[in-house]
């Protein structure tokens, strides 16, 4: 089995602007989803949301700044880490990942080996 990121990305302001019932409701769906991968035969080793990206602070140059990297439309708001057969399995595992506004992107992770 192979370890795939699952990258959560959409419009912050379509979350921000949503109503409680819609943020109860998508924790729901998260949690749906976490079966569903499950029942496909893959699984969830990690995940999480991100606080809002006006809340990040960025290192480039050795320069710190307030803010993400760069400033768009669609942000990073959370990830998993999924463990699955092969990438169409990661695939059809991150196509079930629930969102208001946006999409995924599923990358697979590199191992690096610990300390000895």
């Amino acid at each position: 089995m192979t370890q795939y990121a699952i990258l959560i990305y959409g419009d912050e302001s379509v979350f921000a602007q949503a109503p409680p019932e819609a943020f109860a409701s998508m924790l729901d769906a998260h949690t749906a989803f976490a079966k569903q991968v499950g029942e496909l035969g893959g699984s969830l080793l990690g995940g999480a949301g991100l606080s809002p990206s006006a809340t990040a602070t960025s290192i480039r140059d050795g320069v710190v700044t307030d803010g993400p990297f760069a400033d768009t439309k669609e942000a990073f708001g959370g990830y998993y880490v999924l463990e699955a057969r092969d990438l169409d399995h990661a695939l059809e595992c991150a196509a079930l990942t629930p969102i208001l506004d946006g999409g995924v992107e599923v990358r697979p992770l590199i191992g690096f080996a610990g300390p000895g």
